[in-house]
C-alpha cells in the first residue's frame, strides 16, 4: 500500500486523504444499504467521532453515494436535543455538515433548512418540541444524543411516523449511552445495527491535554466506562435510586402545584476544579406528591452567575421561594442573592449530617411513588442512579442530587408545607 500511494500524483493523494470511505474507521461506516436494517445506532464515548459519522452519512445519502444508498434521499430530518444543538454541533460544528471537505450545502438558520446542490434538503428539529415532527415526512433521519433528550419517547415516536418516503427509509442514532428505556429498546431491536467506539479510538483528532486530563482521570471508572468507552452502564447495585423507579414516576406534565421552590447548593469557590452549583426546582401538589420540574445546575460559576440563574428559574416558574444551603459561605450566600434580587424569599438551610444520610429519606419517597420527574432530567438522573454509600463512583461532588434533596426535604419532610420563610 505505501508503494502504491507513493506512485500516485499528489492531487490524487490529497483526494484520498479527504475521502471518507478511505479515512473512516470501520465503526464509522454504515451497514450495507442492501441489508434489511432500519436503524443504525452509533454508540460511543465523548469525542469518538460520532458527529463526523453522522454528518458524512447525511451528506452521502443526500448526494446519492452508491456506497451508502441506491439513490439520493431527498428529505432528511436532523434532530438534536435542542435546535441550538442541531445548529452548533450537527451543522455548524467542527465535525458538522458545513465543515466537511468539498462543496457545502446552503444553510438557512431562519428556515432551519440545509439545501444541497442536487435539490435534497435537510430539515432541523428540536427534541424539545416533539409535535414539530408531526406531519413532515422523510426518507432518512439523523438523531443525535438521544440519551439526553427530555422527551425521548415522544420525539422518537414522531420520527418513526415521519420515516415514510422512498424504498427503505432509515434512521441513524449517534449517542453517548445512558441506560434509558428508549436506548435499551433501540439496541435490542433486531432491525438495529450497532456500531461502538471509544474516545481512545479517535485519539489522533483530540487535544493531548484532553487525553491527559480527562481520559487519564476517568479511565476505568464507572463514569469513564460510560462517557469514554461508550458502555451502557446499568444501575449501581448499592445506589439509592434505580432507573426503573424513576421511569415509573415520570410524567409529561405536572398537575397544579400549590408550592414551588428552587433549591441551590452553591460551591465554595468558582475556581477551576471547583464543584458545580446545584440548582433544582420542585413543586408540591395537593395530593402530597412532589414534581421535579427543572435542573439548571451550573459548572464553575461565579456567585453572581449562579445567583442569577437560580433567580431566573425562580421567576420563570413563579416559584414561592429559594432554599439555599449556607454551609459554604454562610451569610455571603444570602447577601449575593440579595444583591441580585432582594425581594425573593429565601430559606437558608445547613447540613448537619452526611450526604448519604440526608439523601436516604428522599430516596424512600421515590420508592413510595410520591416523587415524579416532569420529562427527562438526564444529568440529575445519572447522579441519582450512581449515588451509593461512598458517594458517586467518580468521586465527584453530587451537586445536582444535593439541590434535589434540599428541595424535596423542604417540601415534604419538614412537617409543614408552609415553612417559615426568611426575606432578604
Amino acid at each position: 500500500m505505501p508503494a502504491f500511494l507513493a506512485s500516485l500524483p499528489p492531487h490524487l493523494v490529497r483526494a484520498l486523504a479527504r475521502d471518507w470511505l478511505h479515512t473512516a474507521r470501520a465503526d464509522q461506516l454504515p451497514p450495507c444499504p442492501q441489508d434489511p436494517w432500519t436503524t443504525w445506532a452509533v454508540v460511543g464515548g465523548r469525542g469518538s467521532g460520532k458527529t463526523r459519522t453522522g454528518a458524512e452519512w447525511v451528506r452521502a445519502l443526500a448526494l446519492g453515494d452508491p456506497a451508502f444508498t441506491a439513490r439520493p434521499v431527498g428529505r432528511i430530518a436532523l434532530i438534536g436535543e435542542t435546535f441550538a444543538d442541531v445548529r452548533d454541533v450537527m451543522i455548524e460544528g467542527p465535525s458538522g455538515l458545513l465543515h466537511l471537505p468539498g462543496p457545502r450545502p446552503r444553510w438557512s438558520p431562519s428556515r432551519k433548512r440545509l439545501d444541497f446542490a442536487n435539490g435534497a434538503v435537510g430539515l432541523a428539529f428540536s427534541a424539545e418540541e416533539p409535535d414539530s415532527l408531526r406531519g413532515p415526512q422523510f426518507g432518512a433521519a439523523w438523531s443525535d444524543e438521544i440519551a439526553k433528550w427530555r422527551y425521548a419517547e415522544a420525539t422518537w415516536d414522531m420520527i418513526q411516523f415521519g420515516l415514510r418516503l422512498g424504498h427503505a427509509p432509515r434512521g441513524l442514532v449517534t449517542t453517548t449511552p445512558r441506560p434509558i428505556p428508549l436506548l435499551r429498546r433501540i439496541l435490542a431491536d433486531p432491525a438495529t445495527v450497532v456500531s461502538r467506539s471509544r474516545t481512545a479510538d479517535n485519539a489522533g483528532n483530540l487535544a493531548p491535554s484532553f487525553l491527559d486530563a480527562v481520559v487519564g482521570r476517568y479511565a476505568g471508572t464507572r463514569l469513564g466506562r460510560q462517557e469514554l468507552d461508550g458502555e451502557l452502564i446499568e444501575d449501581r447495585a448499592d445506589a439509592l435510586w434505580t432507573r426503573d423507579a424513576l421511569e415509573r414516576g415520570r410524567v409529561a406534565v405536572a398537575p397544579e402545584l400549590r408550592r414551588i421552590v428552587v433549591a441551590v447548593d452553591p460551591p465554595a469557590t468558582s475556581k477551576a476544579g471547583a464543584d458545580a452549583c446545584g440548582i433544582v426546582a420542585a413543586g408540591l401538589a395537593s395530593s402530597g406528591h412532589a414534581y421535579v420540574l427543572a435542573d439548571a445546575t451550573l459548572a464553575r460559576a461565579a456567585p453572581e452567575t449562579w445567583a442569577g440563574a437560580a433567580l431566573a428559574l425562580y421567576h420563570r416558574l413563579a416559584a414561592d421561594g429559594l432554599v439555599v444551603e449556607v454551609n459554604q459561605g454562610g451569610e455571603m450566600v444570602t447577601s449575593v442573592l440579595a444583591q441580585v434580587d432582594a425581594s425573593v424569599p429565601v430559606t437558608p438551610v445547613r447540613a448537619t449530617r452526611g450526604k448519604y444520610l440526608r439523601a436516604e429519606p428522599v430516596s424512600v419517597l421515590y420508592a413510595q411513588g410520591r416523587v415524579h420527574h416532569v420529562g427527562a432530567l438526564p444529568a440529575l438522573e445519572d447522579e441519582l442512579c450512581d449515588f451509593g454509600p461512598d458517594g458517586l463512583s467518580s468521586g465527584a461532588s453530587p451537586d445536582r442530587l444535593d439541590a434535589l434533596v434540599w428541595a424535596l426535604t423542604h417540601l415534604m419532610l419538614r412537617g409543614s408545607a408552609e415553612p417559615r420563610i426568611r426575606r432578604l
